[in-house]
C-alpha cells in the first residue's frame, strides 16, 4: 500500500519524483514546480504576499516585519491539507523565511490530530543532502532507488572533486543583494569542490547579513551572485543597484569581469538533487578551462562585462 505524502518543500518534491513516488504525493507548495507534473498537485502552501513585483529590499523588509509581529510568512490551506489526509508531511528544518517551517507543520499537527508522521530534512551540506534522499526513500519505500541514485550523484560529485586544479581562486557566494548576504549551508562545500577558496562563509554556517567591506577586504577573484528564489534574468535586474556602490566597483572581480549571475531558484537555494548541477555550474565558473566540455543547463550563467 502507497504512502500518502504532503510535500512542505520543494526539494523533497524533487527527490519523491526522482524516486518513482510522484504519485504518492498529493499536495505540494507554491514554490513546488519541478518536475513539470508538480505544479498540478493542489497547493497546501501559499505564500502570504507576492514577491514578483518587489524588490529584494521591499522583500527584505517585508519577511523581517512579518516576522517581528508574528504574522505568517506562508498560509496553510487547511481543506487541502485535510482532503490529502497524508500519513507523511515532508519539511524543511533549515530557514524560516525560504519554506514553510516550525509554525507551520505544528499547525499541520494539531488539524490532523497528530495521526501524521513528520520527516523534517535540514542538511548542512552535499553529503547531508545525499542522506537527505536515502532518508526519503526509507520513508516511502524505496530503498534500492534511492541508493541507486545517490551513487550516479556521488559519482558526478567525485568527478568535479577529483579533477587536477592547477590554481585555487578566492570566491565570494552572494545569497542576497540588497540587503547583502553571504551564502552558507552547502555552497562553501560546493565551492571548494569545484577548485576555489570560498570566502566569508564556512560549510554549514547559516547564510547571514554581511556588509561589503567584509567582501572589499577579502577581494575575491570571483563573484557569484545567487540570490535565493530567484533565476538569473532576476538577479541581473537586482544586480544594478550594487553596481552604484564605488566599494562594488573597485572589487577586483568586478573590474576583471568575473561577475556572474546563476539561476539560484533551481540549482543553489533548494537543497535537492539539482544540487549537484548547481556545483557543476560553479566548477564550469571557477575553472573554465578545466571544465570546458561539462555540460549545464541553458540560462544557468551569466557573466557581466567588466566595470
Amino acid at each position: 500500500m502507497q504512502t500518502r505524502i504532503v510535500s512542505f518543500l520543494p526539494s523533497a518534491t524533487e527527490i519523491l519524483y526522482e524516486l518513482g513516488a510522484g504519485d504518492q504525493v498529493l499536495a505540494v507548495t507554491h514554490e513546488c514546480n519541478y518536475p513539470i507534473d508538480a505544479k498540478s498537485k493542489p497547493r497546501v502552501i501559499h505564500a502570504s504576499f507576492d514577491p514578483e513585483k518587489m524588490s529584494s529590499q521591499e522583500i527584505d523588509n517585508k519577511v523581517i516585519e512579518l516576522v517581528q509581529t508574528g504574522k505568517d510568512i506562508y498560509i496553510l490551506d487547511e481543506q487541502v491539507l485535510k482532503k490529502a489526509n497524508p500519513e507523511l508531511i515532508v519539511a524543511q528544518g533549515i530557514c524560516e523565511v525560504c519554506s514553510p517551517y516550525t509554525r507551520e507543520i505544528n499547525r499541520a499537527v494539531t488539524l490532523l490530530e497528530g495521526k501524521t508522521e513528520i520527516l523534517v530534512l535540514d542538511p548542512s551540506n552535499l553529503d547531508d543532502i545525499l542522506q537527505n534522499i536515502i532518508q526519503v526513500g526509507n520513508k516511502v519505500g524505496k530503498q534500492e532507488k534511492a541508493r541507486d541514485f545517490v551513487v550516479q550523484l556521488q559519482k558526478r560529485i567525485d568527478y568535479i572533486k577529483n579533477i587536477p586544479k592547477i590554481s585555487r581562486p578566492n570566491v565570494v557566494c552572494i545569497e542576497w543583494l540588497d540587503p547583502l548576504f553571504t551564502a552558507g549551508h552547502w555552497v562553501p562545500q560546493m565551492v571548494e569542490i569545484a577548485g576555489g577558496i570560498n570566502g566569508i562563509s564556512s560549510t554549514g554556517d547559516k547564510s547571514r547579513k554581511m556588509e561589503i567591506d567584509e567582501i572589499v577586504k577579502f577581494d575575491p577573484d570571483i563573484l557569484v551572485l545567487m540570490a535565493c528564489g530567484f533565476d538569473v534574468k532576476r538577479t541581473v535586474l537586482e544586480y544594478e543597484k550594487l553596481l552604484e556602490n564605488k566599494n562594488w566597483s573597485s572589487l577586483k572581480a568586478v573590474k576583471q569581469g568575473e561577475v556572474y549571475a546563476v539561476n539560484s531558484n533551481e540549482y543553489f537555494s533548494k537543497p535537492g538533487p539539482r544540487t549537484v548541477v548547481g556545483l557543476e555550474i560553479l566548477a564550469k565558473i571557477i575553472h573554465s578551462d578545466i571544465f570546458r566540455d561539462l555540460h549545464i543547463p541553458k540560462q544557468s550563467i551569466q557573466k557581466f562585462d567588466p566595470e
